[in-house]
């Protein structure tokens, strides 16, 4: 007994119409490996690494990439974890992008870049999720009376001076005359320590 693809004289035989290839699990691990590829493109550094080792120079691997791009069409976007892989995924269907994920620098920028969305993703949606109230205004503070104005009379010529409170210097506020208080300097206080342990 022959098979399908074998006639009686040992010649292959193209397959028959009703004979089309099927994932013996209905494409699940090929969903799954595409899966998993698609998301790697979420990392700077393996795109890096596709670049430096020639992927990009192979004309089958960039129609993969072309064909990967079914994973933006919502019935697939919702098992993507690593939503940064299809913007990098966009990316690659350009040459000079690809091109230039092969120097480090590039690969670096790409890395601090993606970093810092990071950090300051959730700040930023909330500037635009959450509407900030408006500020309310400020009443302005009550005026107060201004004080009542002291008048000093002029010294009449050859009266005596007229009797009211002495005017007062600002400095007389600051310390009041005859205060014991001396000045402290830091200095001379750990030359005198050094001096006592020597001493001691």
């Amino acid at each position: 007994m022959t098979s399908d693809k074998e006639s009686s004289d040992g010649a292959l035989s193209p397959p028959r119409p009703g004979n089309v290839y099927k994932d013996p699990d209905d494409g699940r691990q090929r969903f799954l490996l595409e899966l998993e590829f698609v998301q790697c493109l979420a990392n700077p550094t393996y795109i890096h690494y596709l670049a430096q080792n020639r992927y990009f120079e192979d004309e089958a691997f960039i129609g993969y990439l072309k064909y990967l791009k079914y994973w933006q069409q919502p019935e697939y976007l919702k098992f993507i974890m690593y939503p940064h892989c299809l913007y990098f995924l966009e990316l690659l269907q350009n040459a000079n992008f690809r091109n230039a994920m092969a120097h480090p620098g590039n690969k670096e920028l790409a890395h601090r870049q993606q970093f810092f969305f990071w950090k300051n993703y959730r700040n930023n949606r909330l500037k635009h999720i959450v509407p900030r109230p408006l500020p309310e205004p400020v009443a302005p503070p009550p005026t107060l009376p201004p004080p009542p104005c002291m008048l000093v009379q002029a010294p009449s010529v050859g009266g005596p001076p007229p009797a009211g409170p002495p005017s007062h210097t600002p400095m007389q506020y600051a310390m009041p005359p005859g205060s014991s208080l001396q000045k402290v300097d830091g200095r001379n206080i750990s030359i005198d320590r050094r001096k006592r342990k020597k001493d001691g």
